[in-house]
């Protein structure tokens, strides 16, 4: 599998494998299953598994301590999660926590990547939407600067996690001035699909710019993990789920019919041309998968072999959906 370069982190496969699908968030399967695809991906050259706690309350976590027992095969790497908001007491002592029982889980010593995967927000700033549970969802960037971001680069000098990353789908101004400030992130998240949405989990009642995003954290050196390029089963041929006629991944799915229509003429499934859409876009390095078994994962390394979309037919799918 081809391999582009993340950052400072290095070389990693242009596919990564997610804990979405894995955790059971997209949909359901079984352990066994979640476990085949897991070993299946790295099999198939996939060099970076991006997994969470809050994935299935743990399930992508036990998932990759149960296919490799603790010890990753040579050149794999694995990135997870924290969600710390704006908690009560030491920041330093939630991320430690919560690192902690993810290394437990998996079997391991250490991870090569550990994702703030709270919004950033600025001071005194509250969420649109779910304002009540802020404290949960949102970090202020004083709290980021004086506490986390310091203690993200404890955890680094201290051999437990290797690099650290934001995800960057927060505000777009404050996720922009942590790019631009220093220590930057070594790698952020980026949506990457071509509705420039991530639907319902955008709270916030600034225009979304993720296209602005991976450009400054290109720009800036930062590696770039493409997320949601298939936004949430919108981009895929049925949601996989019931939703109301107004849910936000609904009018994605809805808004994305003529898209649907273009891949039929093109002679491939909508979620294979998403991903080699998102594969094409500018400054990508890798993007992540929310596959849950070994019949989805096939699919999504065939579209990569495919190699990147012509600059015509990328210029077509970003008409359909204008």
């Amino acid at each position: 599998m081809e391999t582009r370069t993340l950052g400072a982190i290095g070389p990693v496969s242009v596919l990564t494998l997610g804990g979405g699908g894995l955790g059971q968030v997209w949909g359901e399967t079984s352990r066994d299953e979640a476990v085949a695809t897991a070993r299946a991906a790295v099999d198939a050259g996939i060099t970076l598994l991006d997994v969470a706690p809050g994935y299935g309350r743990g399930e992508a976590e036990h998932v990759v301590g149960e296919a490799f027992g603790g010890q990753l095969p040579a050149g794999v790497r694995v990135g997870t999660k924290v969600m710390l908001g704006d908690p009560d007491g030491p920041a330093a002592a939630r991320l430690d926590a919560s690192l902690a029982r993810s290394l437990a889980t998996m079997g391991l010593g250490h991870v090569d990547l550990l994702w703030l995967h709270s919004n950033l927000v600025p001071d005194g700033y509250a969420p649109p939407r779910f304002a009540s549970i802020g404290a949960k969802l949102a970090t202020p960037w004083t709290r980021f600067v004086e506490e986390v971001r310091p203690a993200f680069e404890e955890l680094v000098a201290s051999g437990r996690v290797g690099a650290w990353g934001i995800t960057g789908i927060a505000l777009p101004r404050t996720v922009l001035d942590a790019i631009a400030d220093d220590p930057a992130p070594a790698a952020v998240q980026c949506a990457t699909n071509l509705l420039d949405s991530v639907g319902s989990i955008y709270v916030h009642d600034e225009p979304f710019r993720p296209r602005e995003v991976v450009a400054a954290a290109s720009a800036r050196g930062c590696g770039v993990l493409g997320i949601r390029a298939v936004q949430a089963g919108a981009l895929t041929g049925a949601m996989d789920r019931d939703l109301p006629p107004d849910d936000a991944d609904r009018l994605d799915f809805d808004r994305a019919a003529p898209f649907r229509a273009l891949a039929a003429e093109a002679g491939e499934s909508p979620a294979a041309l998403a991903h080699r859409y998102a594969l094409t876009m500018p400054g990508v390095d890798s993007v992540v998968l929310g596959v849950k078994n070994r019949v989805e994962l096939a699919e999504c390394v065939a579209a990569a072999e495919r190699g990147p979309l012509a600059p015509d037919l990328v210029a077509a799918i970003d008409a359909s959906v204008a």
